[in-house]
């Protein structure tokens, strides 16, 4: 991903960018302008707030709710009212979807046996139908008040601190600031 800044005076001129790049390949000069390699941005953005779940039950790794406990760090990024809307959201979801994922769980353990597994199947599917709609969720999200105001929310699976097991978080990311063309 690359990012054109123009000189002010040439703001309304149209140049072709060519695919060349330095030796360094974080940035290079184009006629009155600088490329600046969108992976150098990334190198300066802060690391990620990692939102877990806070819920009695879990069902593969999904919780059945997340912490609605507003993270210090976005102070000045989002209001704390909208953090706890969008985190509402998220758990009224799991709360709507989980029950069915348990009932079927239990259900699915008591043939295991029987079915060498396999009705542990609709488990899985509706888990993994669970969490698109948790992804389409928090795309909404984003595009309504997030990426405006440099936030990224997205559900991702990560190693739980005490053990082994791969659990789902919500991890808030700060999209990079482009910096500003100054001329040398």
């Amino acid at each position: 991903m690359s990012v054109f800044l123009p000189n002010m005076a040439d703001f309304d001129t149209i140049y072709e960018l060519d695919e060349e790049e330095d030796d360094d390949g974080e940035e290079r000069e184009t006629g009155s302008g600088r490329v600046v390699a969108g992976e150098h941005l990334l190198r300066y953005a802060p690391d990620p707030v990692v939102v877990r779940g806070a819920g009695h039950i879990t069902v593969f790794g999904l919780s059945n709710k997340f912490d609605t406990e507003f993270p210090s760090i976005l102070m000045g990024k989002v209001a704390p009212e909208e953090f706890k809307i969008s985190i509402g959201r998220v758990n009224t979801c799991l709360r709507k979807n989980l029950p069915l994922n348990v009932k079927w769980l239990l259900c699915g353990c008591i043939c295991c046996c029987c079915t060498l597994g396999f009705s542990l199947w609709p488990v899985i599917c509706l888990n993994k139908r669970t969490s698109r709609s948790i992804h389409k969720l928090l795309d909404w999200e984003n595009n309504r008040l997030y990426h405006k105001l440099g936030l990224h929310w997205k559900l991702s699976r990560r190693k739980c601190e005490s053990n082994n097991m791969m659990e789902y978080v919500i991890l808030i990311e700060f999209l990079p600031k482009y910096p500003i063309f100054r001329p040398d």
